[in-house]
């Protein structure tokens, strides 16, 4: 291959990106932004930093004591940001996105719940409106307001003035009840009856510490487990590494539009009368497309890093080795486009398309364990996501040289195999 012509293509390449204020600014800048962003939403909280609360609304109908602990307690809750505004209010609330959940707590909410929880009586309701766009904050509220009701209801059960005053409307219906096997009445009669009791020594008992209700039977011990004390999930590693490798896809697909604009233009047969053969042609595009690549790599890891701590904290050997492996695979494809384009307007429409398909798939908007499981595997076939789990490795995972080796030759397979189709395929005019 003769190197002279090489080294003038790929710096004549080089020159016309450069050239261009437009590619450039959407190849370095514009994954740098959404990198940020997108990291941003989902690099979580760590440190001292407060976790973020889900906004809820109770509107408390009922105005019970069992009620108010129910307000009082998730007005408490870390994990919840609590108004308590008018039903109307919270309905409109919900209606345009302010908040998305609302909860109603109707009115013999405490009696009808205090009955269910001492004699079994039937369960009344709590009204959830909700936005249908959050179902998981739903989930979230759902879950989070189990705890308070229990405690609210066992606490006032045990020990509360209304409690007791349940209890004595509940014994007699116990006793009365035809419907209830005779066994199970004797026994709940003898429950009911020692509740009572206990209700009644603690309300005539010098003034102590007040009941607690029932709570959570253990707490939980978080743990977040990566490669060491000094390797922490950094979601702005993640973001940038797939947004840069989603503009550098779009950069090399760009790069192969313009190789079909110059073979409209006749310069492939111009070229193809000189002492230049398709080898060492081609093999400049995929060298020249590689080094831009890398530029786009490594101008938004250094961002990164200067402007929100991303660290190599595994191999910066692998994180090199990864890097190289994914500027190859996205020149190749760029070759792929402009072998297999049959003009620059139809190769627009479908690479655009492909890349889009390749980084959504690959887990550069979102992380893929949020996909379906079944997803999640056949994902695996796309080179982005490969090169995106590659980088997590080298980041904020901190792992070693071993973790960069898969990636690395699966995307260098990647590019042998874009490679081997594009040169079999390169037509020097247009058919």
């Amino acid at each position: 291959m003769a190197l002279i012509p090489f080294f003038a293509m790929v710096r004549k390449d080089l020159l016309i990106f450069f050239s261009d204020r437009r590619s450039v600014i959407v190849s370095f800048v514009a994954p740098i932004a959404i990198a940020s962003f997108f990291g941003a939403v989902f690099s979580g909280t760590g440190g001292d930093s407060q976790p973020t609360r889900i906004a809820v609304a109770i509107v408390d109908v009922d105005r019970s004591v069992i009620s108010r602990g129910i307000v009082s307690g998730a007005q408490a809750d870390e994990d919840l940001a609590v108004t308590t505004p008018d039903e109307v209010q919270a309905r409109a609330s919900v209606r345009v996105g302010e908040i998305p959940v609302a909860v109603v707590i109707p009115p013999g909410f405490g009696d009808a719940a205090g009955l269910a929880f001492l004699a079994g009586a039937e369960q009344p309701s709590l009204d959830l409106l909700f936005d249908p766009s959050k179902r998981m904050e739903l989930a979230m509220v759902r879950g989070v307001l189990t705890q308070h009701v229990m405690q609210a209801v066992s606490r006032e059960m045990f020990g509360g003035a209304e409690g007791q005053r349940l209890v004595e409307q509940a014994l007699p219906q116990v006793q009365a009840s035809t419907t209830m096997p005779e066994e199970e009445r004797q026994r709940l009669t003898t429950l009911l009856t020692a509740v009572g009791q206990f209700n009644l020594q603690r309300n005539d008992s010098p003034a102590g510490e007040p009941p607690q209700g029932l709570t959570m039977p253990y707490v939980v011990r978080e743990q977040a487990i990566t490669s060491g004390e000094n390797a922490e999930y950094n979601g702005y590693a993640h973001s940038f590494a797939g947004m840069a490798i989603q503009f550098l896809l779009f950069a090399m697909a760009s790069l192969g539009v313009e190789m079909l604009l110059e073979r409209q233009r006749g310069l492939w047969r111009r070229l193809r009368s000189a002492p230049v053969s398709k080898a060492t042609l081609l093999s400049a595009k995929v060298a020249s497309g590689a080094l831009i690549s890398l530029l786009i790599l490594f101008v938004s890891f250094a961002f990164a890093m200067v402007v929100f701590g991303v660290r190599v904290n595994g191999s910066v050997g692998g994180f090199v080795l990864i890097a190289i492996g994914c500027a190859l695979m996205a020149s190749t494809f760029g070759l792929l486009v402009a072998a297999l384009g049959n003009s620059p307007a139809t190769a627009r429409g479908i690479t655009t398309l492909a890349v889009l398909m390749m980084v959504m798939l690959g887990g550069a908007w979102v992380p893929t364990f949020v996909f379906p499981a079944w997803l999640q595997e056949a994902t695996r076939v796309v080179p982005v996501r490969w090169a995106v789990d590659g980088f997590d490795a080298m980041t904020w995972r901190g792992l070693g040289l071993n973790a960069a080796l898969m990636p690395t030759l699966v995307l260098c397979g990647f590019a042998m195999l874009f490679a081997a189709i594009a040169f079999s395929r390169f037509r020097w005019e247009e058919g």
